[in-house]
This record gives C-alpha cells, sequence and structure tokens, in this order.
C-alpha cells in the first residue's frame, strides 16, 4: 500500500519563502534606500528559490534550502534580539525558524532509503 502524499508539497512552502525573503530585501531598498538589503534579500531568496527547485525535483535534496533558511533564522535571529524590531528581522527569523523545523520534520518521518 502506497503512503499519501503531504497535501502541500514542502517546495510549494519553500517558493513562498524565497519570495517572502527576496521581497522583504526590495521593501527595504524601497523605504530606506539600503543596498546591503536589496543584496542580501535577492541572494537568500534566489539561494531559497533554488533550494525550494531542487526539493521539487528531489524531496531528499534538502542542503541548499536548510542551509539558506538556517542562516537567515541564525542572522535575523541575533538582529531580532539587538533591536527588538519585529520588522523585519523578527519577521524573517521566523518564517526562517518554521522552514527549519518543517524540512526538519519531512527529513525525519520520510522512510529510510533501500
Amino acid at each position: 500500500m502506497q503512503k499519501s502524499s503531504p497535501l502541500v508539497p514542502l517546495h510549494y512552502f519553500g517558493f513562498g519563502y524565497a519570495a517572502l525573503v527576496a521581497t522583504g530585501g526590495i521593501i527595504g531598498y524601497a523605504k530606506a534606500g539600503s543596498v546591503p538589503s536589496l543584496a542580501a534579500g535577492l541572494l537568500f531568496g534566489g539561494l531559497a528559490g533554488l533550494g525550494a527547485y531542487q526539493l521539487s525535483q528531489d524531496p531528499r535534496n534538502v542542503w541548499v534550502f536548510l542551509g539558506t533558511s538556517g542562516t537567515l533564522a541564525g542572522i535575523m535571529g541575533m538582529r531580532f534580539y539587538r533591536t527588538g524590531k519585529f520588522m523585519p528581522a523578527g519577521l524573517i527569523a521566523g518564517a526562517s525558524l518554521l522552514m527549519v523545523v518543517k524540512v526538519g520534520i519531512n527529513v525525519l518521518s520520510r522512510p529510510p532509503r533501500s
């Protein structure tokens, strides 16, 4: 008997997360003229998009996505801790942490390789 697939595949969440990160960089540039925000948002958004694409091709290929979301969770988490401002650091840190947990649960719940 074949196990049913999840309601929403993990890579769909990954593409949404990538769009959130890239949009955050664009908004940071538009509101404050911050070129580093634009560069970081587009870089990490692109990496998250690449990771989500890799997940769509092979659900076991989690490393780019996990590295990107884990790095952002750490960087933005520290920034949120220092400033106490939810926008944008707290939002991105929270979303990144959720993605790390989601990927971790997905990896731990799948059957072992044959």
